[in-house]
């Protein structure tokens, strides 16, 4: 009894630091990266990875994580960057929020949150580094954190494929994407006005649709293949048992 209080206390206060990362300490770097222009944005990059990177191994400190969990987290940034790239021909359609969403729902919020940003972060390899880096690291692993809340109350799974599927696509569209044009306006050099503001936002519905459109197949044609591998794999080796208790 002592040690199942014991273990939910720890479990709060993980939460809680998880929550001050992502909410309060993210966007005060992203901020910080804003005032410092394209100079440092790899070095702000860095920091954020480490500040994605701190509340996992705070979580996973007193069991030790092994090298099953934590390759299996590679390959799935590895498999969300190389979908991303793999499109690169068809503009804005991207699988890669679609797999860091299925993840977030097959491992857990943190482990979405963790393929969402180094996903993000190794794609613009291939599309570019940039001030926009930060950024999109941010939005693409709140995608994943979201989803995987969503997945552990239990509002969402992978066999009902449908209301998964729109779900994922309309935080694309109302959320994700919005994000990532608000990244745009920060980006854009000083004296922005009102009209300017709207332009950007109005001119990212189109881009966000088709963005939503493709997190939408996504999700509905390979959310319950791979949510089924990874559940094998996380039952078979004992993976991510801590995740179950955001």
């Amino acid at each position: 009894m002592e040690n199942n209080q014991g273990r939910n206390k720890t479990s709060k206060k993980t939460i809680l630091f998880q929550a001050l990362v992502i909410v309060i300490l993210i966007p005060a770097a992203l901020l910080l990266s804003w005032k410092f222009g394209d100079r440092q944005y790899y070095l702000f990059s860095v920091i954020v990875m480490i500040l994605i990177m701190l509340p996992f191994f705070i979580r996973f400190e007193r069991r030790k994580p092994t090298s099953r969990e934590l390759v299996t987290l590679a390959v799935m940034s590895a498999l969300a960057a190389a979908s991303r790239a793999a499109f690169v021909m068809v503009p804005h359609f991207t699988p890669m929020t679609g797999i860091i969403m299925i993840t977030g729902l097959a491992l857990g919020a943190e482990a979405g949150f963790i393929t969402g940003s180094l996903g993000a972060f190794v794609s613009n390899f291939v599309f570019g580094q940039g001030p926009w880096t930060p950024w999109q690291m941010f939005a693409y692993g709140l995608a994943g954190f979201i989803f995987g809340i969503l997945g552990r109350k239990g509002l969402i799974n992978s066999e009902k494929r449908l209301p998964a599927s729109i779900i994922g696509g309309l935080m694309v569209l109302c959320i994700i994407g919005p994000l990532l044009d608000t990244a745009t306006l920060f980006l854009i050099s000083a004296g922005v006005q009102h009209t300017s503001v709207g332009a950007v936002y109005l001119a990212g519905v189109p881009v966000n649709a088709i963005h939503g459109l493709s997190t939408f197949i996504t999700i509905f044609v390979l959310g319950k293949p791979i949510c089924e591998k990874l559940e094998r794999i996380r039952i078979k080796y004992g993976m991510m048992r801590e995740t179950d208790e955001i």
